[in-house]
């Protein structure tokens, strides 16, 4: 597995080793002692996982969750194709405000680890997409905020026609991200 660690801190892309043969393939797709051997870094403690099934055009974000809430997220699609965007939330970091797309699918197997107090949304590119991502922490309804996807500062490309787009009740009154709740306090996200 080859781990690429982005100008994010804390976000990091997750490459496995495919191996093809006449039956199909296998790649190793968690792997904790390869992951805490490079260059320092510790995989979060997993305690829950979602699964999310999702058709065209269906965008999902930005969210994220208030302190001692947050939650470090790692994400791999099973089938079918994203496009995988994460927007940085804390104060102190030095890529504050950027966002970070990724293309995910069931082809490339790449992994996003995405660090806590980071905003996460994807859209799904192909015809349906199946998502499962692992998190360090629970759910926890009263603590989910969410910034707006069409946010106008943000300015996000979704890669696909907004025409067809599918998007929550819930996530189209999301705030925009200048009234987001921004963290600013790097031993209040660590839970």
């Amino acid at each position: 597995m080859k781990i690429e660690e982005q100008r994010c801190p804390g976000l990091v892309v997750l490459k496995p080793k495919i191996h093809l043969d006449n039956r199909g393939s296998v790649s190793e797709s968690f792997r904790k002692d390869v992951f805490n051997k490079h260059n320092g870094l510790e995989l979060p403690e997993f305690c829950q996982e979602n699964t999310v099934y999702s058709k065209h055009g269906v965008i999902r974000g930005l969210h994220y969750q208030l302190p001692p809430y947050t939650q470090s997220k790692l994400i791999q699609v099973i089938e079918g194709a994203i496009y995988d965007i994460i927007v940085d939330l804390r104060l102190w970091s030095k890529t504050m405000g950027r966002t970070y797309g990724f293309f995910l699918n069931q082809e490339n197997r790449e992994q996003l680890l995405i660090p806590k107090g980071c905003a996460h949304g994807f859209v799904t590119l192909s015809t349906f997409s199946t998502v499962v991502y692992k998190l360090d922490n629970y759910y926890h309804y009263e603590s989910q905020r969410s910034i707006h996807p069409y946010d106008e500062t943000l300015r996000i490309d979704w890669h696909v026609n907004k025409k067809y787009h599918v998007i929550s009740k819930r996530d189209k009154n999301n705030l925009s991200f200048n009234e987001a709740k921004y963290f600013d306090d790097p031993k209040a996200i660590e839970n």
